[in-house]
């Protein structure tokens, strides 16, 4: 009977609802840093830290090592893999890439549509100068990835959506990991500003050119605060 009793637990364990409970859960922890690049730990210790069973953790962890934000280690537990400066690179080649497009496609929309975006976008910056002066890092990060998400999300290019939501969420570990060690948080808010005003006009060519090389300098700036971490290995 208590053989039975623990393997419907372990079945009940095992619903999609606990498992994506778990794995939203865990994503967060790692995005967030709080669970930090090269932490190791049980399986059964992370699931008394987030306060559920061990079970749906283990199915999330498979998950999220599919990601690539864990490694689960026979006999071991599971990592946090690490913020490699190489593969940032190749996501900042993506995201670039993307994201200038995307700021491109906006500009090209009817001017109700251009509006209505750059209200969006005019408030997210608002918030990160806010955030800013308030020197509150946390908000500026969230606000920051906000603004970058909605900056691609707006565009409507489905295909993009989905592969830049692929890759931010390395993208946010790395700006929530830094935030503390840049110093250029202000210079973020004017190149926002100016993508803003490109995508108001409605000049394609100067939106996808100021979102390169708005990217292009946080780029610049991050990779060498990730070497000074010495994380070199997802």
């Amino acid at each position: 009977m208590v053989r039975v009793r623990a393997e419907q637990q372990e079945e009940a364990d095992r619903r999609p609802s606990l498992v994506d409970d778990a794995y939203a859960a865990m994503k967060e922890e790692i995005r967030e840093s709080r669970f930090p690049p090269g932490y190791q730990a049980s399986e059964q210790e992370i699931a008394l830290r987030l306060g559920m069973s061990r079970t749906p953790v283990h199915e999330a962890a498979i998950r999220l090592q599919e990601d690539g934000l864990v490694r689960i280690l026979p006999r071991k537990g599971i990592v946090i893999c690490a913020l490699a400066p190489a593969d940032m690179r190749e996501i900042y080649d993506v995201v670039i890439a993307i994201e200038g497009r995307a700021a491109a496609l906006l500009a090209e929309t009817a001017k109700t549509e251009r509006e209505a975006v750059v209200s969006e976008l005019a408030a997210l910056t608002a918030a990160m100068a806010k955030a800013r002066d308030a020197e509150d890092l946390a908000a500026w990060g969230h606000a920051d990835e906000c603004f970058h998400r909605t900056l691609v999300e707006r565009a409507g290019n489905g295909r993009m959506i989905r592969i830049n939501q692929t890759i931010t969420d390395q993208a946010h570990r790395a700006r929530m990991l830094t935030l503390k060690l840049r110093r250029e948080l202000g210079a973020s808010v004017a190149e926002h500003q100016q993508i803003i005003e490109a995508i108001r006009i409605g000049n394609a060519a100067a939106a996808q050119e100021q979102a390169y090389r708005h990217r292009s300098r946080a780029r610049d700036e991050l990779l060498p605060l990730l070497e000074s971490f010495g994380l070199r290995h997802l």
